[in-house]
């Protein structure tokens, strides 16, 4: 019997593979199982891709602006399988680069998939069975942490083909460039491909249950990126939900109907792309034998993460959805394991990004939820088109909008939307995670002339002093 592990997590997605690198740091004897590629669906079919695929839109988008800075170019057109190329070969030099921070950590990367067997007692090691191809191994381990993330789900009556009603992992890898596009579901992903693909010349149309688009957002974001769309030409159906999805040869015939009842709407496109969330991959990993609950089909964990004895889990794989929440809680987790000291996840202050053309970025409470809890806020809003680097860059549609609370000055919520936004949120949730106040953010100097004097810019109309307003 080989060595015993002190930690083995399986899954290396950004969850996962963080967990093993912290715990490799912390002197703990560790391996990494993963049955895909290093790095997970963030790196490989996610947040990564997504990106690039992005960044192409937004040069593209450049392009045809050219005219409006001055500079002339001749005609722009899109070659698609190099646009498509381009994101794969990030992703697998990214996905490369999880191996060598393995190497580099002394971490065991182990190639196969994982199963929990029944623990033959608390002073035993947990055995997992690992499967590589036809081969069988029993890896041996004092703590085991779950990190298998989730994967796209579908609509009941709506069957994923792979090829005109698919999800993000093919809406990524599409081998021609459709002419029409339909995506049901208008959360991050939903948006994010909706904006690609227009960007490219594709004809979309949005389908959202709820009645407005990021339904997640404060309601003033999905105003003002429901103006952007329509401007785009992006078109949306909001309130409304789709009753059936029907191939037709090359095409997709969809049909939907007002939530509120009325009558139905029948859309065709090239491609549907499904986009209304994602289910953990909990399937065949042996929890039975642990007693590990789920909760609406993710794993169940108490407030440290645990889900039974040296048991742990992260990430997507209990409903967390955002990459970089995985992160935290796989340090949060090594440093338990490893009895230092551990700072928990400030699950008030984390943030969020769209990166749709506008951008979209949020932190904390947004205002109706503010005043469900009867917080007394003072809130202020800083349009970008007063801003004069916004105005500068080409960029002066959105705004940035921020909640203080009216007695203690602390942050309360944060959200914007327009340039830059993925990156200023960033200094607004500084401000939630610490003791900085309304006054120490007036009192900061802010660079002339920057995106991020929006910020101080809104901080100020809060307090009825803004000076640029």
């Amino acid at each position: 019997m080989s060595e015993i592990y002190d930690v083995v997590v399986i899954g290396s997605g950004p969850g996962g593979y963080v967990a093993a690198v912290r715990c490799a740091q912390l002197g703990l004897k560790t391996a990494c199982i993963e049955r895909e590629s290093l790095g997970g669906i963030c790196l490989n079919w996610g947040c990564i891709p997504t990106k690039a695929l992005l960044k192409s839109a937004e040069v593209l988008e450049h392009a045809h602006r050219a005219k409006e800075f001055g500079i002339v170019v001749g005609e722009v057109s899109v070659d698609f399988p190099a646009v498509i190329k381009r994101s794969r070969d990030i992703s697998d030099k990214i996905s490369k680069g999880v191996g060598f921070l393995f190497k580099k950590n002394k971490i065991d990367s182990l190639a196969g998939v994982a199963k929990l067997l029944p623990r033959a007692g608390a002073w035993k090691p947990h055995q997992i069975e690992l499967v590589t191809g036809d081969t069988k191994r029993i890896v041996e381990t004092k703590h085991v942490i779950i990190a298998t993330g989730a994967r796209a789900r579908s609509l009941p009556g709506i069957t994923l083909d792979g090829e005109r009603i698919i999800e993000y992992r093919k809406a990524m890898t599409l081998p021609s460039q459709p002419k029409s596009l339909v995506v049901l579901g208008s959360g991050a992903i939903g948006v994010e491909f909706a904006s690609f693909y227009r960007s490219l010349g594709v004809e979309v149309t949005i389908v959202e249950f709820l009645p407005r688009l990021v339904p997640n957002e404060d309601p003033e974001i999905s105003k003002e990126l429901g103006r952007a769309f329509d401007k785009r030409g992006i078109k949306a159906l909001v309130g409304h939900k789709v009753i059936s999805a029907k191939r037709d040869g090359d095409r997709v015939t969809v049909t939907a109907e007002p939530a509120a009842g009325g009558a139905a709407i029948t859309l065709e496109a090239d491609i549907l792309l499904v986009a209304v969330g994602i289910q953990a991959n909990t399937e065949d990993l042996g929890l039975e034998a642990h007693n590990i609950q789920l909760d609406r089909g993710f794993i169940k964990t108490d407030a440290e993460n645990k889900v039974g004895e040296d048991l742990w889990a992260i990430g997507d794989v209990i409903g967390r959805g955002l990459a970089h929440v995985a992160s935290a809680e796989g340090v949060f987790v090594a440093e338990k394991i490893a009895k230092v000291h551990a700072e928990p996840v400030r699950y008030d202050a984390i943030p969020a990004c769209t990166y749709c053309y506008p951008e979209i970025a949020s932190v904390g409470l947004t205002e109706e939820k503010a005043k469900a809890q009867n917080l007394p806020i003072k809130v202020g809003r800083f349009p970008f088109r007063a801003l004069a680097r916004a105005v500068a860059s080409g960029e002066p549609n959105g705004f940035v909008k921020v909640l203080w609370h009216a007695e203690t000055g602390a942050l309360v919520g944060a959200h914007l939307i327009g340039p830059a936004v993925t990156d200023l949120i960033a200094e607004l949730t500084l401000a939630k995670t610490t003791e900085a106040n309304v006054e120490s953010m007036l009192a900061t100097i802010h660079a002339h002339p920057t995106f991020a004097e929006a910020i101080k810019g809104a901080s100020e109309d809060a307090l009825g002093i803004a000076i640029d307003l």
